[in-house]
């Protein structure tokens, strides 16, 4: 028997269990993988929520994880028995000792990348490569802001934009997360309980604002997001921490200065094998040539799944958290 992590109502951690859970074979196209490490992501607290419907209940949770692969199904060619593998796309379940994953969403580790490592920035990476590298393509000398600048996405983007020479601006909440951020690489930070963020990009660009803001948090900031822009800037909305963005009159971003709008994920990019093994490539050669750090702030034995969501809804953390199994 193995562990994992499941619910059968949404709501808040209560409903998450610790069960026991019977090994599966992998079917066709399909690999097993018994992990080293799960990341934990925001995403996860979407689907024990409600606010994603998941397939059916009861159900297993979260996308991401790495370890040793210990069953492949027919068809696979790509990966054997005993690889050290990860994937961000997976079926929910990663919350668990074991996974049964499609192959096609699987890549194999590079020597100089361990399993914790990348469960906390497979998804988190990904996400950063296809927003600073596709979603708008930055090649240096841009000005942006960045919303949680400390936390695990967020912590990512700032090296990356430093490495790229991009002067990113992030946004915390407290003088810890700031350092934090600079340390990291964001060019300056606005601690948005304490200062009016759109006043502060104004002074920090010499009124020119932004060619790009990242949002990742939604519904409260989506106004502030939009006034941070520049003419014709691109307001990049992909996460939801606050609340689904709702309502909004199109004509807005004609009023605040012909700004374009976009909602990614990595599903719309990561969409092809040959997409995802790009992307990957990319992310793992940052994180092997050192131009990118993971700070793996917090670990969490699987069975505390519930308690370490909280820490993250209560902006308790900073850096990545994995749940080890």
């Amino acid at each position: 028997m193995a562990k994992r992590i499941e619910f059968s109502r949404t709501g808040g951690p209560e409903v998450l269990e610790f069960v026991d859970a019977s090994p599966v074979e992998p079917q066709a196209g399909e690999v097993r993988i018994r992990h080293q490490a799960v990341g934990l992501n925001f995403i996860d607290i979407y689907f024990r929520t409600g606010l994603y419907p998941v397939p059916s209940l009861p159900s297993g949770l979260g996308t991401e994880g790495a370890g040793i692969v210990e069953a492949v199904g027919d068809g696979v060619d790509h990966l054997a028995v005993g690889d050290r593998v990860a994937y961000a796309q997976g079926p929910l379940g990663a919350y668990a000792e074991q996974h049964v994953v499609p192959a096609d969403k699987v890549v194999v580790l590079p020597d100089g990348v361990d399993c914790e490592t990348a469960a906390a920035s497979m998804l988190k990476g990904l996400t950063v490569q296809y927003l600073l590298r596709q979603t708008y393509r930055l090649e240096g000398g841009e000005t942006i802001l960045f919303h949680a600048a400390a936390g695990g996405v967020g912590s990512i983007a700032c090296q990356w934009a430093r490495a790229l020479g991009v002067k990113l601006i992030g946004t915390v909440s407290s003088p810890e997360k700031a350092a934090l951020a600079r340390d990291n690489g964001a060019w300056a930070t606005i601690d948005y309980t304490r200062e009016d963020v759109v006043e502060r990009v104004r002074e920090l660009t010499g009124g020119e604002m932004c060619d790009v803001v990242y949002d990742s948090v939604g519904k409260d900031t989506w106004e502030t997001s939009l006034d941070c822009l520049k003419k014709r800037g691109l307001m990049v909305s992909f996460g939801n921490a606050s609340g689904p963005v709702e309502g909004v009159n199109i004509g807005i971003l004609n009023q605040k200065g012909a700004l374009y709008v976009t909602r990614p994920s990595l599903n719309g990019y990561a969409d092809t094998r040959e997409r995802l093994e790009s992307m990957c490539a990319d992310l793992f050669a940052m994180l092997e040539g050192g131009e990118v750090k993971i700070d793996i702030a917090q670990r969490f034995p699987l069975a505390e799944a519930g308690k370490a969501q909280e820490a993250l809804a209560g902006r308790q953390t900073t850096g990545s958290t994995i749940l080890l199994p």
